[in-house]
């Protein structure tokens, strides 16, 4: 029997009602036998201080080991001001500090990201991107997902209600685990 894929997925949105925490929901409802998705909640970790590097909080702690023991990692992401958010960023800085204790690097990455506006995060995932270099992650490039007007695709409820949406996300999750496949040369 095959040993479980594991995706850790990270909505960079604090906000209960976040469109990004639902088609992050979605995901893990899509995901393939044998493929789990656990979902990390960014709620609770500090703003970065380097002077707490060595002695990092717990909160922080967790994230680097959860990082450190999925196969590959799936980021919804909000687009604030034209680029990633803040408690996005802030987790990131976290997870690659101290210096060369990187715990992103090598690691294949999928984006996507909802939005009320007709651009559906383009630019913050693009932002997300060029941090993946400096971190040494993977990032899938196609498909991208881009959930433009959010409010139209996913219900009161908090779930996903668009049929074509659902189909995108099932193709990136597919992509993904394809790719850290070929990446580990599988």
């Amino acid at each position: 029997m095959a040993a479980q894929f594991k995706i850790l997925g990270i909505a960079g949105s604090l906000r209960k009602g976040s469109f990004n925490k639902a088609i992050l929901r979605a995901a893990v409802e899509l995901a393939p036998k044998n493929v789990s998705i656990e979902v990390f909640d960014l709620e609770g970790i500090p703003p970065f201080n380097q002077d707490l590097d060595q002695q990092p909080p717990d909160k922080v702690k967790d994230l680097k080991a959860r990082v450190r023991a999925a196969d590959a990692i799936l980021i919804a992401t909000p687009e604030y001001n034209y680029s990633v958010p803040g408690v996005l960023k802030n987790a990131i800085d976290w997870g690659s500090r101290p210096y060369g204790d990187n715990a992103w690097d090598d690691k294949p990455v999928a984006i996507m990201g909802a939005s009320p506006g007709m651009l559906g995060t383009a630019r913050a995932q693009y932002h997300l991107r060029q941090s993946c270099v400096f971190l040494n992650m993977h990032p899938l490039n196609k498909p991208e997902v881009m959930v433009t007007f959010a409010g139209d695709k996913i219900g009161p409820d908090g779930k996903l209600k668009d049929q074509n949406t659902t189909e995108h996300i099932g193709r990136l999750i597919e992509g993904l685990i394809a790719w850290a496949k070929r990446l580990r040369k599988e």
